[in-house]
């Protein structure tokens, strides 16, 4: 069996996508962090939807993006990240989604509906939070702006998923 532990980060440290050992709350690694948080959330709201239900999809491609994001933030200045970026394509699949949607407009206070909706509240909250660590960092390490415009995006898209699903 494959051993999982290295031991390597036991001291507060961890890796960069090229190796560079920096500390564990280094901003790039919080974001990272974070990401991966809203990845998991995203993985719970797309095993609550039908089969039938293009939001499935919708989810599963912006978690995958999400990983090729982890990577892109996980890579320094002066290094080449190898993994294209799909961020515009999925903004775009998000604002059609959104402005598909029969959305009403309204405050919805999150769990009065449906678990799955408080479920894609808790996404859109975790969204928001990813979006404030990728422009305090984009302050100090620049972050492409597909990026940027995407969470934003997203959490306008779970959003209106949630108060669909209510």
């Amino acid at each position: 069996m494959k051993q999982i532990y290295t031991k390597t980060g036991d001291e507060g440290m961890t890796s960069l996508r090229d190796g560079v050992r920096v500390p564990k709350d280094y901003p790039r690694i919080e974001t990272n962090g974070q990401i991966d948080q809203l990845n998991a959330h995203l993985g719970i709201v797309r095993s609550m939807l039908g089969d039938d239900d293009a939001n499935r999809d919708i989810i599963h491609s912006v978690q995958r993006e999400l990983m090729t994001v982890m990577s892109h933030i996980a890579t320094p200045e002066g290094s080449v990240n190898p993994r294209e970026l799909h961020a515009a394509k999925i903004t775009s699949e998000l604002e059609r989604a959104i402005d598909q949607a029969d959305f009403q407009g309204g405050f919805v206070v999150p769990g009065g509906g449906s678990q799955l909706a408080a479920f894609i509240h808790l996404a859109r909250t975790q969204a928001r939070t990813v979006e404030r660590c990728l422009w305090s960092l984009h302050r100090q390490h620049p972050v492409d702006s597909t990026i940027l415009v995407m969470m934003n995006r997203l959490s306008d898209y779970l959003f209106v998923l949630a108060n669909e699903k209510e």
